[in-house]
């Protein structure tokens, strides 16, 4: 008697020759690919949608500020910027700028290092106040500075600061404070610390493991906290406009001398100073970004 061939629910499976071909002899198919543009239309979406934000937010006032500063022409330009008072609060900002980014350069480095790598009590108050420049007001912080550093200083005579130079420092350092501890710190925290044991481990001595280790790996995140620092501080209006005092030649930043020519009706000849601002600032972070780069090509 023939045996019955077995009967199972599962489809017949057809051969792989006959349905690469068609199943008629047919040559065979190649698979159709899909072409979609959702990936290449949410790319264009989203960066025409960024370029417009900063063009309305960033670069058209700035490009306004610009054009006017040159309205009246190149002499009037120079003139604004040469006068005797706007020389002075320029070279006075600039001169302290570059003191505070160089003092955050090395305390903000070690502020991120003593909160990164060491434990002690209220660490997290510390870490907390580090922020606080960001939170307060800055012509909050003025007051502060003043009423700490003032004439009727509660730390006596030796810290009254108020109208002087130092003073205009003191409340510079308290704004940029942040900038430098907060590039620097998560490089930190993200730094392998096999590579410092294995260091050890060969004989390296700390300051060595510390040079060519450690260092190498914070320097970007140090340059560019301190070109953010430092153009920061040029700009400088709210903390300094109390403590200073404003005296011409003396204490008045650059930021207060534009507030006094546009009280003066002098736009053209604010918008002249802060062209120049916004140059130094551009050519500060360039070359720092240029350090950075040729720092990382020598490794």
């Amino acid at each position: 008697m023939p045996a019955t061939p077995a009967v199972t629910d599962q489809p017949a499976v057809p051969d792989a020759q006959t349905s690469a071909s068609g199943g008629d002899g047919s040559p065979p198919r190649r698979p159709r690919l899909i072409k979609t543009s959702h990936g290449r239309g949410g790319t264009a979406l989203g960066l025409g949608a960024a370029i417009i934000y900063l063009s309305l937010i960033v670069l058209i006032p700035l490009a306004a500020v610009v054009i006017r500063s040159t309205e009246e022409g190149p002499g009037f330009f120079w003139r604004a910027v040469t006068t005797p008072d706007a020389f002075a609060a320029l070279k006075l900002t600039i001169i302290a700028s570059a003191i505070v980014a160089l003092i955050n350069l090395v305390m903000g480095t070690l502020i991120a290092w003593i909160l990164v790598r060491d434990n002690f009590p209220g660490k997290s108050v510390v870490d907390m106040l580090i922020d606080l420049p960001f939170a307060l007001p800055t012509i909050v912080a003025g007051l502060v500075l003043l009423a700490l550093y003032g004439q009727d200083s509660p730390l006596g005579e030796w810290a009254n600061l108020a109208y002087t130079q130092t003073g205009v420092v003191v409340a510079l350092l308290f704004v940029t404070l942040p900038f430098v501890v907060r590039t620097v710190q998560p490089v930190l925290l993200e730094l392998d610390r096999d590579m410092e044991q294995a260091a050890a481990s060969l004989g390296a001595s700390p300051w060595v493991t510390f040079r060519r280790i450690i260092l190498p790996n914070l320097m970007p995140a140090m340059i560019s906290g301190t070109a953010l620092a430092f153009a920061r501080a040029i700009a400088e209006f709210g903390s300094t406009v109390l403590i200073s005092g404003n005296i011409p030649f003396e204490t008045q930043v650059a930021a207060v001398n534009i507030f006094a020519q546009i009280e003066s009706d002098n736009p053209v000849g604010a918008a002249a100073v802060s062209t120049v601002l916004l140059v130094v600032a551009l050519l500060v972070m360039l070359g720092l970004d240029l350090l950075q780069r040729w720092g990382a090509r020598r490794g």
